[in-house]
């Protein structure tokens, strides 16, 4: 027996279910190695999941509804299984998998589960950096492991037990150990977090709210990996005195899962002009975006989103976040191209006399008469094509799919994420959209190159 006196108390751990999902799907057998000073003992029971076994599944691993029938339900066997596994170091492949099983199977019957988990296969990486696989099946036939019964729980945990006395047989136990300690490190969290809210972080594209004492959160934020972002705001070589001062203050964490990347993103903005948490400071200020208009009489004003009538002719150039920002750009381009900052409304002068800028040569002479106001306005147009405003190309709402997932836009505008056409063609009935510069700079690039990922939900369109 590969005895380990800095880890003496082990469970090898595998189990078989009715699918992938923790949350949905059941438990129909389980297999636990206990190895401690005492010796190595091997338990196994099949498992009641109290619903149909899919025929993949029944192929995949030989356990058929027969055969669970009249076996015990999970809740008939939490108590033993809690004792065999309690004190102990939570050994499987792929540990997230077993152990997400078992946390929500012990949830539902009240028993808070929370050993120390140790996957091997990060654990064969970990010793083995030179080879690509790590799979069950890989490590039986690199190490010569003996197979009795594959997909099945007990079978596989004993595979896992081979594959630590092999590695205990090949390797320092310091090195060993080290290993170990790195794998099973619990993220360094506030004190006053409760560490159970982090156990639960999904590693999913998502949106994540910290909350303080109060009913509103102090920042949002999207993760393409929920619990690694949100540890990484934890991890002590990365913390700025911004992320120390959030961090101190955070009493409560919530999280929702988005369908993929595009999703957070669009939640994300959503949320924080929602909610205006006091952190996300750069985000919350953007819905008072800001466009330069230029009409048909050459006049430039700078209007606010918000304010646009619902058929402009007038060329838009923008969106900018501020109106400092808009007018700090503008003043640029015009010193750029020579343009008047009087024509501009940039500068004041009295009426009839040269801007500053002409007298110096930085300007051509539109505001006397040297230049004409023709000319004036077609270099100005040309100066400002990159900021021209691209206007919403389709006659009113579309769906953007992602995964399984509808987002619905209309006129720059996230009208919210639907499960069915159905669903995002009643997002459509809300209120008029309005423009939001966050979809606008996230979307108007990437909707010519995702036409097959959209669907039309204007009226005209089956």
């Amino acid at each position: 027996m590969a005895y380990n006196p800095v880890h003496p108390r082990l469970a090898f751990v595998d189990l078989e279910t009715t699918g992938a999902t923790a949350v949905i799907d059941r438990i129909t057998e389980v297999g636990i190695v206990e190895v401690d000073e005492d010796g190595v003992r091997h338990w196994s029971s099949l498992v009641n999941p109290h619903r149909h076994i899919p025929e993949f599944i029944e192929g995949l691993t030989g356990i058929s509804n027969a055969m669970v029938a009249d076996a015990p339900g999970f809740d008939e066997l939490a108590a033993e299984i809690h004792q065999r596994l309690e004190g102990r170091i939570f050994l499987a492949h792929n540990a997230r998998f077993d152990h997400g099983f078992l946390k929500n199977e012990f949830k539902r019957v009240g028993i808070d589960f929370r050993p120390t988990v140790l996957c091997t296969v990060k654990l064969s990486r970990k010793l083995y950096p030179e080879f690509a696989k790590h799979n069950l099946d890989t490590l039986a036939e690199r190490h010569q492991l003996q197979v009795t019964e594959r997909h099945r729980a007990l079978g596989d945990a004993q595979l896992i037990w081979q594959f630590w006395e092999t590695i205990h047989a090949t390797f320092p136990h310091a090195q060993i150990n080290a290993a170990i300690k790195e794998l099973t490190a619990r993220p360094n969290l506030p004190s006053q977090l409760d560490a159970a809210m982090v156990d639960d972080l999904p590693s999913t594209h998502g949106v994540y709210l910290f909350f303080g004492e109060g009913a509103l959160p102090l920042y949002v934020g999207k993760a393409n990996n929920l619990r690694r972002r949100v540890l990484s705001h934890f991890s002590g070589d990365h913390l700025s005195a911004k992320e120390l001062e959030l961090s101190q203050q955070i009493r409560r964490i919530e999280w929702i899962a988005t369908a993929g990347e595009l999703g957070a993103l669009l939640k994300e903005a959503m949320l924080v002009k929602q909610l205006s948490p006091s952190h996300n400071r750069q985000l919350r200020r953007s819905s008072a975006a800001c466009l330069w208009r230029l009409d048909a009489q050459s006049q430039i004003t700078l209007v606010k989103t918000d304010d646009l009538p619902a058929a402009d002719e007038a060329e838009l150039f923008g969106p900018f976040a501020t109106h400092r920002k808009a007018t700090t750009a503008l003043t640029a381009i015009a010193t750029a191209h020579q343009l008047c900052l009087v024509l501009l409304g940039l500068e004041k002068v009295a009426a009839g006399k040269p801007c500053f800028a002409s007298q110096v040569g930085q300007c051509k002479g539109a505001c006397c008469a040297r230049e004409s106001l023709a000319s004036h306005t077609a270099r100005l147009r040309m100066a400002l094509e990159t900021s021209r405003l691209h206007p919403w190309p389709y006659a009113g709402p579309i769906g953007i799919r992602e995964e399984a997932a509808l987002h619905v836009i209309d006129n720059w505008s996230y009208l919210g994420t639907a499960a069915s056409e159905a669903e995002a063609r009643q997002l459509t009935e809300q209120a008029p959209p309005r423009f939001d510069r966050d979809v606008y700079q996230l979307l108007h690039k990437k909707l010519a190159s995702m036409p097959d990922q959209i669907t039309p939900l204007y009226r005209g369109v089956p």
